[in-house]
């Protein structure tokens, strides 16, 4: 950003004043400002970043038609059923020792 800054007044939710507050004490962020500094300025990576994916998702779908429901739902099945569990034995669990060719897990 500019290392010029402006000055502002906005209105907050208390809880995220608190949630600021704690931030500055525990040393995660230099001040109330640079909180708030650094919490807009991840907003508006996030939002280019989903402008991209949207800009993304167009273009696929100029070329291969509208993505549908149903084919959300399919990949969705799919990716649960491939994901790796960390921790204790998830729906995924089931799916990948069947696939492993061994017991499933109680």
């Amino acid at each position: 950003m500019t290392s010029r800054k402006q000055r502002l007044t906005v209105t907050v939710d208390p809880e995220l004043v608190e949630a600021a507050d704690r931030a500055v004490a525990d040393g995660a962020a230099d001040s109330l400002s640079g909180w708030v500094n650094a919490a807009l300025s991840d907003k508006v990576d996030k939002d280019r970043k989903l402008a991209h994916l949207r800009a993304a998702i167009d273009d696929y779908e100029a070329e291969f038609g509208e993505i549908t429901a149903e084919e959300m739902t399919t990949r969705r099945r799919a990716d649960r059923e491939d994901a790796v569990v960390v921790r204790g034995s998830g729906p995924g669990a089931a799916g990948r020792a069947r696939r492993a060719g061994k017991p499933a897990p109680a």
